[in-house]
């Protein structure tokens, strides 16, 4: 699993705005916020909340993006990947 908290600033940005263009790609972006948003009270449980999420994520990403995971490990990396979730579902509205 990769360590978001040791990436640089950059790595962090690529990485969430892959996850973020993944989910995208997939329609789930509204559904992905409310449960991200919603799990802000278990985000303190950290890695052991990932042995319950990691079936999710695998469903998801085919197993081939461990780097999903150690986002949601990441108070940070959570709250950036809401925020461009919801930029992205901004850009979707306005090209409708």
């Amino acid at each position: 699993m990769t360590d978001v908290q040791g990436l640089g600033d950059d790595q962090r940005d690529e990485l969430v705005e892959e996850v973020a263009r993944e989910i995208q790609l997939r329609g789930l972006t509204a559904s992905a916020v409310s449960f991200l948003n919603a799990s802000r009270p278990y985000r303190p449980l950290g890695a052991n909340a990932m042995l319950f999420f990691d079936p999710v994520l695998r469903g998801l990403f085919g197993g081939e993006f461990a780097e999903a995971s150690a986002i949601l490990t990441d108070d940070d990396g959570i709250e950036q990947l809401i925020e461009r979730l919801e930029e992205l579902s901004e850009e979707t509205a306005w090209d409708a």
